[in-house]
C-alpha cells in the first residue's frame, strides 16, 4: 500500500492508502473544514523527519543561502526552485531536491 503525504491548510498528514482518492477521503474525514493544498504519493514506504528541523538536535541547522535564494526566486515553487538550484550550482537532481526540501522545512 503506497504512502501519501497530504498537505491541508493547517496540517501535513502522512498515511497509507490504496490510491489518491482513498488518501483524499482520509484527509477530508480527519479535517473536514480544511482544503487539500497538495497530495503526493511518496516514492518509498517510510517517512523520515529530521530531529534538527524539529529543534531536538544538538547540531545547529545551517540553511543554504543559495537554496533560499532559489526558493525566493521561484516564489516557493519546489520544482522550479530545484531546477534553479541545479542550474546555479551544477548539482544533480537528487542532491538539489534534498537541499531545497530541507530549506523549505526550515521555513525559507
Amino acid at each position: 500500500m503506497p504512502l501519501f503525504e497530504i498537505e491541508t491548510d493547517a496540517h501535513i498528514i502522512i498515511t497509507w492508502a490504496n490510491d489518491e482518492q482513498s488518501a483524499t477521503v482520509v484527509a477530508e474525514d480527519s479535517y473536514p473544514g480544511e482544503s487539500i493544498l497538495r497530495l503526493t504519493k511518496r516514492p518509498r514506504d517510510s517517512w523520515v523527519i529530521s530531529k534538527g528541523v524539529l529543534g531536538i538536535s544538538n547540531k545547529p541547522l545551517d540553511p543554504c543561502s543559495t537554496a533560499r535564494d532559489c526558493l525566493a526566486k521561484a516564489s516557493g515553487d519546489k520544482i522550479n526552485a530545484i531546477r534553479l538550484y541545479m542550474h546555479e550550482t551544477g548539482t544533480d537532481l537528487e542532491k538539489a531536491r534534498k537541499v531545497i526540501e530541507s530549506n523549505m522545512v526550515m521555513g525559507w
